[in-house]
């Protein structure tokens, strides 16, 4: 049986590759007519797409809300990449000179093994920007001075090891520069067993204390209360597509994933390219 079950599982896997192999084949060799002089080589003459097309070809896969950015040839003719928001989410899709379906995965460069669909989502998360005034900073832990010039926004949760190590970075900021100040939300991720309960202790004794003693792999007092506070946070993240933890959101409304040295958090929120 098990071997009967295998086999099936491998000719299904042949099938698929078999499949997928055809699909490219039909895309490349369409690019190579057009290659060869379909067009002219310029295939914007015979062929278009408009953002309302896309956002309507969106609506009918039922994702309503979601934003189209941009709309551009892809790496490979025959296809157009389509770049879109939703909820604060942004990634990118392609869709083919037909209309008629849509290609998600990657475009990868052979001669150079380029990850041209990484390359064009690095750019969206890149330009990506949040209206800091609508983030609530009531209920926040404040790491410096509440009433610093530049705030800075981090939403981290207390059982990521990132943000353990981000935490320490930004003390060295707040040391440093006393125009900036970060507005801690605690935000714990569903993959953490423990981070509810830890972000629930230090929101309900609001202590930046309690928080080091975490991060420094410290025992914490665990306190039960009703603060909403959590839950508030949970549901602000969703609705600004933030999915990961640490989240930096610098004061001109950028958006950074992952930790970051004193020195490179201090070249972002002063506005210099790293």
């Amino acid at each position: 049986m098990i071997l009967e079950k295998s086999s099936h599982k491998r000719t299904i896997s042949k099938v698929f590759v078999i499949s997928m192999f055809i699909f490219i084949f039909l895309i490349v060799s369409s690019a190579g007519a057009f290659d060869q002089g379909g067009c002219n080589g310029d295939c914007n003459k015979c062929h278009s797409i408009t953002k309302e097309e896309a956002g309507e070809i969106m609506r009918k896969l039922k994702v309503p809300d979601a934003k189209v950015l941009d709309v551009r040839m892809s790496p490979i003719k025959g296809l157009w990449e389509v770049s879109i928001d939703s909820q604060g989410k942004r990634g990118v899709f392609y869709v083919p000179f037909s209309k008629r379906y849509i290609v998600q995965g990657q475009i990868v460069e052979v001669a150079t093994g380029a990850d041209k669909t990484g390359e064009q989502y690095k750019k969206l998360q890149e330009n990506r920007r949040i209206n800091v005034s609508k983030i609530p900073l009531t209920g926040a832990l404040i790491l410096g001075d509440s009433k610093a010039k530049k705030r800075v926004v981090i939403f981290t949760d207390p059982e990521c090891p990132f943000c353990a190590r981000l935490h320490e970075e930004i003390k060295k900021v707040v040391a440093q520069r006393k125009d900036i100040a970060f507005f801690i939300k605690l935000y714990p991720l569903k993959m953490h067993p423990d981070a509810n309960w830890k972000s629930m202790s230090i929101i309900c004794n609001n202590s930046l204390q309690i928080m080091d003693d975490n991060f420094a792999k410290k025992p914490i007092p665990r306190t039960d209360c009703k603060s909403k506070e959590i839950d508030n946070n949970v549901k602000l993240a969703e609705k600004l597509g933030i999915t990961g933890t640490p989240t930096i959101i610098l004061p001109n409304g950028k958006v950074h994933s992952g930790a970051l040295s004193a020195d490179q958090l201090i070249s972002l929120i002063d506005g210099k390219k790293q």
